[in-house]
């Protein structure tokens, strides 16, 4: 089974769709069979591969709402390697309509059970609240990726979602784990990054990623184009920068893949 990764922070604005749609990319050029899951409402990261939203027939919504079997959702992308099970403005009410299910924490985790075992990483981008559908994906991942953007009150929030992370350990998800904190909108003009940088590391420490995603002006364009950065600029620093992420990800997952002879291919 591959590496199932939640990208979450209930703060919006933290880079957190650019982080799912780009590392997923990423890990695609590196040849790893990857699946990105878009369980937000606004459907950024479904645009952001180049899928239109309102075209979508079989979405997410359809899996956790419906009763569809994820692999019908599951569609091609512009970029080798890399799949997506997009999402819809459905969704809005899709915590409403799951509120009396049985199990409902756990609809996610028993759908991606169909389909994990086909890719090397599966990376799941949630939406901007701690609601049912982040519980939904936290229940079912191995790990959480928390971007924190470089500005003022950046640990703002953080304690909740921390908070919530061990609810769901608790209760839910015993082996689920902090994989890093990637800091993310990093200025080099300014002092400021670099005093939230100093704030991050001294509150996170080893659980920070080393690499850093800067702004970029590349980067910020390519959604609008339905492409990811390596599919817009390639050579551009944010596109370099999450595959920086991408390789320093691999590598900190190296036991998982000489133990796992789909990964290790």
């Amino acid at each position: 089974m591959g590496k199932i990764i939640s990208v979450a922070n209930q703060k919006g604005g933290v880079g957190k769709t650019t982080t799912s749609i780009n590392l997923a990319a990423s890990l695609a050029a590196l040849e790893h069979s990857t699946l990105v899951i878009d369980i937000d409402p606004q459907s950024n990261t479904t645009s952001g591969v180049g899928i239109e939203p309102k075209s979508v027939t079989s979405s997410i919504y359809e899996v956790m709402v419906g009763g569809t079997e994820i692999r019908d959702a599951i569609r091609e992308t512009e970029v080798p390697y890399l799949q997506i099970v997009p999402s819809h403005i459905h969704l809005v009410g899709a915590e409403i309509e799951m509120i009396d299910r049985e199990h409902r924490e756990r609809i996610l985790k028993k759908a991606l059970e169909e389909v994990a075992d086909d890719y090397d990483f599966v990376i799941i981008d949630c939406p901007p609240s701690l609601g049912l559908l982040t519980i939904n994906a936290l229940t079912a991942s191995n790990s959480v990726l928390i971007p924190v953007q470089c500005e003022y009150f950046a640990l703002e929030g953080l304690g909740q979602l921390l908070n919530t992370i061990k609810i769901v350990r608790q209760h839910l998800n015993t082996s689920l784990e902090i994989e890093g904190v990637l800091l993310t909108m990093y200025d080099t003009r300014t002092r400021l990054s670099d005093q939230v940088a100093q704030e991050v590391k001294r509150y996170f420490d080893s659980r920070m990623f080393n690499t850093i995603i800067t702004r970029n002006v590349r980067l910020a364009e390519a959604p609008s184009f339905g492409k990811p950065a390596l599919m817009y600029d390639a050579t551009s620093t944010g596109a370099q920068n999450y595959l920086a992420l991408a390789r320093e990800l691999i590598h900190r997952n190296r036991k998982l893949f000489r133990d796992s002879p789909v990964l290790a291919g």
